[in-house]
């Protein structure tokens, strides 16, 4: 199995997930030179991280790769659970983690050309989307009350947010309201798994 990475970047999940099955595989590092690549858009046309490739199967998205590794071992327990409710708990979180509050850092990272050269519309977009992440993330913050983990226990789902306060750090977004998302912070950070990870892509803890 290869996996296609950017440091840092939403791929730091499957990563993640791959060092938990114990099973080897292969860590390639990308750019934005190699996924525009056409060698690359071949095989991903949307040009993005995370990739995986495992012999004739090629596979984006960071849902699609987590459920397969998932499905192809079990043993692993990437969701945190042996059963179908603990799994679903766990699958709710990573849901909203990638398909809203993930995109919710569009406009953050990259400001949309309509908006480009209008210091005031940049200005109130980026206030927005920020905005938009705090309250999100609250939800997360509420749910951690009584708990350690999104789910049951430890699982991709707490990868997920864990990158995501990763880049609320990187942007120095104040997340002081939400006085739980720290100690989790620091809770999955601390795991064996992350930080091959983070060491393996050069980043800081």
């Amino acid at each position: 199995m290869k996996l296609y990475y950017m440091p840092g970047a939403c791929s730091m999940v499957p990563h993640t997930a791959l060092e938990w099955t114990g099973q080897p595989y292969e860590a390639q590092a990308a750019n934005m030179q190699l996924i525009k690549s056409p060698d690359y858009l071949k095989l991903n046309p949307q040009g993005a991280v995370p990739l995986l490739v495992d012999g004739e199967l090629v596979l984006p998205q960071n849902v699609a790769i987590l459920q397969y590794l998932d499905a192809r071992f079990p043993q692993a327990r990437l969701f945190g659970s042996d059963t179908i409710e603990g799994r679903a708990r766990a699958w709710r979180w990573l849901a909203f983690l990638n398909a809203d509050v993930h995109k919710a850092f569009g406009p953050v990272f990259h400001m949309p050309a309509y908006a480009k050269g209008k210091p005031e519309f940049e200005a109130a977009i980026q206030q927005a989307a920020r905005d938009s992440i705090v309250a999100m993330l609250a939800q997360a913050d509420a749910h951690l009350a009584g708990q350690e983990h999104l789910g049951d226990a430890l699982s991709v789902a707490d990868v997920y947010l864990y990158v995501l306060l990763r880049w609320c750090r990187s942007i120095q977004l104040d997340l002081g309201s939400l006085p739980r998302l720290a100690p989790f912070f620091a809770r999955i950070g601390a795991n064996p798994g992350v930080q091959a990870v983070i060491a393996q892509e050069g980043l800081k803890p």
